[in-house]
């Protein structure tokens, strides 16, 4: 139910929604796509990226003088969280042919795979394993199965949806992998939804020029992640699990490989060391850092961790200027603001309108694109809306979606989000959603090869803590894909490796040096990193974020 002061905002919704249905039903555009010029325009003006503060030069390391987003740089410019010289790194506490740090998607995929190349591995994760975003993933998977499409095109959508920055490789692993990773999520025991003769249903969304999403309702990204964990728990004698373990520093060895890390054990506050002779990094994205002071739908340790410890061990970043918000998220009410509204909402008809019912945006077009249109509604054209709060918002007509589609398909399609709405007494079915963007991904990370090599020989890294397959922007489903393709890629080759390289003598002797660059660099701080959990303070989020960026943009 919303409050008094949104009524008169729903009720021209209620309004204007016929005559939008008409148009939706008679298969018109319902709202002109963008040029390239205009998306370029609306980005460039309004996307969080382009703030003046948004990003900075980072002084230190392998990046030194390149442009990073501003709240990366200063936990990549902090002191390290341990004292090297308190370890004895003759005796490590743990041996293992492959450590895994992160125990969500890619994590899991990795472990499986090498588990068949007759590795055993350590997964050393910072919650319990599944406490990722790999588990909240809603919409779906990208995969060209079906047989009006191919890789081809695939590929083409995510090189344009990128703005032609992706590495190729990476793509062309990834959109070539991706019907080998669907035929193996089924074999494991996903189950896709299907359409009336049993073939799997692929739907269209935002940046495609084909139909290739395929899904489980939406709870996709649950149903794969129990998928993963089921099968690395049936393997206790090969894969052995850590929880609440965290990763706060590569080891490396006399020739400068990757050769474990130290993890320190949350619950204790003790340090250990394990040493392995190849090292996988999947331990996500940066969403919980709140970049720009965005709510975000992340989960709760999503806070760089990998490519911080990576990048003091030498390791090159790509793309880390780049972040993706979400174009819905959920604004009203603020217990659960950040949540993720699915693309799916968009793509099965639900239209985007300002406080007065118009459409201002094609809903289907690129993420980044999408938000940047909101948010242009909202702080230049003024026509959203700002709750109690202080959050802006603008709506999502879900209501229509059902008769657009036949009654009960928003049920059928979208339990989890009917549910979680219901919780607050906001019936999506009959309501509207009140949505603004929401920081979502980490469309850079750790730059690595189509064998998920880094250029530190050992380390290996999957998921979304690399960068380089999504160029500066993420198409809907390609992280799933990613976490699946290269969490799997990254297990056999790193394994690969492991057979045929031993770790040697352990050392932190690079964390001293990284020390010694923050020091010439003149580098004051008292930042600490890798963050481990973020640090919520009594002041909201809101506070730092849209009114005071945006509007002192625009002055």
């Amino acid at each position: 139910m919303y409050p008094e002061y949104m009524q008169e905002s729903l009720k021209k919704i209620e309004k204007s929604r016929p005559q939008r249905l008409k148009l939706a039903k008679s298969g018109e555009p319902i709202f002109s796509i963008m040029s390239a010029q205009e998306r370029e325009t609306v980005l460039k003006k309004f996307h969080p990226d382009y703030k003046e503060t948004s990003k900075r030069t980072i002084k230190v390391g392998p990046n030194k003088g390149g442009l990073i987003t501003a709240q990366v740089a200063d936990i990549l410019e902090a002191h390290p969280r341990v004292n090297i010289d308190n370890f004895n790194l003759k005796q490590p506490d743990y041996t293992t042919d492959l450590l895994i740090i992160g125990g969500g998607g890619a994590g899991c995929a990795a472990a499986i795979m090498a588990q068949k190349e007759g590795i055993k591995s350590i997964i050393a994760t910072k919650l319990r394993t599944g406490d990722a975003n790999s588990m909240m993933s809603q919409g779906g998977i990208q995969a060209a199965v079906n047989p009006q499409d191919s890789p081809v095109w695939h590929y083409l959508d995510t090189i344009g949806g990128g703005h032609f920055d992706n590495k190729p490789e990476l793509v062309q692993a990834a959109v070539n992998d991706a019907p080998l990773v669907i035929d193996w999520l089924e074999n494991l025991g996903v189950i896709f939804d299907k359409d009336k003769q049993g073939e799997l249903r692929a739907l269209s969304f935002g940046g495609y020029s084909r139909k290739r999403m395929l899904s489980c309702r939406d709870y996709t990204g649950m149903a794969i992640m129990r998928t993963l964990m089921d099968e690395v728990k049936n393997h206790p004698e090969d894969i052995t699990l850590m929880e609440f373990f965290p990763a706060v520093e590569l080891l490396l060895d006399e020739k400068g490989h990757c050769a474990g890390a130290v993890v320190y054990n949350l619950e204790t506050r003790e340090y250990f060391t394990i040493k392995a002779n190849a090292t996988i990094i999947s331990t996500g994205g940066f969403g919980r850092l709140h970049i720009n002071g965005y709510d975000t739908t992340n989960h709760y340790g999503a806070t760089c961790d990998g490519p911080v410890i990576a990048y003091r061990a030498g390791a090159r970043l790509l793309y880390m200027d780049s972040v993706q918000y979400h174009p819905t998220g959920a604004a009203y009410p603020e217990q659960i603001a950040g949540f993720l509204v699915t693309e799916k909402v968009r793509g099965a008809g639900g239209q985007v309108l300002n406080k007065e019912g118009e459409i201002f945006v094609y809903p289907k077009e690129p993420r980044d694109v999408e938000t940047a249109a909101i948010i242009r509604e909202c702080m230049e054209r003024k026509m959203g809306i700002k709750d109690h709060y202080g959050r802006y918002g603008v709506w999502l007509d879900s209501p229509i979606i059902n008769q657009i589609q036949g009654e009960g398909f928003i049920e059928r399609e979208y339990p989890a989000m009917v549910r979680q709405f219901k919780r607050f007494n906001i019936d999506m079915t009959k309501e509207p959603l009140f949505v603004f963007p929401t920081l979502h991904y980490q469309n850079g990370g750790v730059e690595i090869n189509e064998k998920c090599e880094t250029n530190i020989p050992g380390l290996f890294v999957a998921g979304e803590a690399s960068g380089g397959l999504h160029g500066r922007n993420r198409l809907m489903g390609n992280s799933i894909l990613d976490y699946n393709v290269f969490g799997r890629r990254a297990g056999m080759y790193a394994g690969r490796y492991a057979k045929e390289h031993k770790a040697g003598k352990l050392s932190l002797e690079h964390v001293k040096r990284y020390q010694k660059q923050l020091k010439s660099a003149g580098i004051e701080t008292d930042k600490i990193s890798p963050v481990l959990l973020p640090d919520y303070t009594p002041e909201p989020v809101r506070d730092r974020q849209f009114t005071a960026h945006y509007e002192g943009t625009l002055r």
